[in-house]
């Protein structure tokens, strides 16, 4: 404690993180998550590989083993767990009313809030990281029997590789500053879901290009059609990098300042 009083930030990284591995659930769901992922990965590659001497010419060239590593399907299913964790971070509090012993203990709320998303971020940057490199390497050495597997120094690679391992910590924010908003748990783990999931996959480019803004502003759908990709299509209907690593970095800070708005201006 600093000052013998007031808990230090220190003390509240330290808090923050016993609470967030007390919570059975955020185990399970990294834990059978990560196994699943993982578990796509090798599928898909054992697939490709079975298939490989069916492929045309045609198909061979513009076959991106990224995709076997990381399909639309495993960022789906990190989204919606690293969400879902995020989102019991503020809301399993609230729905407790463990919340109330928190800000009794640390009137400064805005300090709860910052080393809640800094544990949040930490934990879920790792899991992200160790997910995206897992899954690059069980699904490039299963394709190099076929010579179709990538070397991480190839044009794209780690691009996609840091794409992959940054969803989960994007949308651990963005389910932490929905859980600030709603307060509920089951509603704001169904809304994690719909918006970072749910939404960005009916989406497809269209000829209305105000349409095509509109949908390169979700993170799930930058993703899948550019930052996923080893060689993106450059068409006006498609985001481009640097605009998806914006929507990137603007989703979990817009989360966090939504989560100290929602949690300074009420009462509990």
């Amino acid at each position: 404690m600093t000052g013998g009083s007031r808990p230090g930030f220190r003390d509240l990284l330290a808090a923050e993180w016993i609470k967030l591995w007390s919570l059975r659930s955020a185990c399970w769901v990294l834990g059978l998550g990560a196994l699943a992922v993982i578990a796509l990965a090798v599928q898909a590659s054992i697939d490709t590989y079975s298939a490989w001497p069916t492929f045309t010419p045609r198909e061979k060239a513009r076959f991106d083993p990224m995709t076997e590593a990381f399909s639309g399907l495993s960022a789906v299913l990190v989204m919606i767990g690293a969400g879902s964790v995020g989102a019991l971070t503020l809301a399993g509090e609230y729905a407790s009313g463990l919340i109330r012993t928190t800000f009794i203990a640390t009137p400064a709320r805005p300090r709860v809030v910052a080393a809640k998303a800094a544990v949040a971020t930490g934990v879920m940057l790792a899991t992200g990281t160790i997910l995206a490199l897992a899954t690059y390497g069980v699904s490039q050495a299963i394709l190099s029997g076929r010579g179709a597997g990538a070397s991480i120094g190839d044009p794209g690679v780690l691009r996609v590789l840091t794409a992959n391992a940054l969803l989960a910590p994007v949308s651990a924010l963005v389910g932490m500053g929905i859980g600030a908003l709603l307060r509920h748990t089951a509603a704001t783990v169904v809304t994690v879901c719909a918006v970072l999931v749910i939404l960005p996959t009916f989406f497809k480019p269209t000829v209305h290009q105000w349409a095509n803004d509109l949908y390169a502003l979700f993170p799930f759908y930058v993703w899948r059609t550019c930052l996923s990709l080893v060689h993106p299509r450059t068409e006006p209907a498609l985001p481009t990098i640097a605009g998806s690593w914006l929507v990137f970095a603007l989703w979990p800070l817009a989360a966090v300042v939504l989560a100290l708005i929602a949690v300074r201006h009420r009462d509990v």
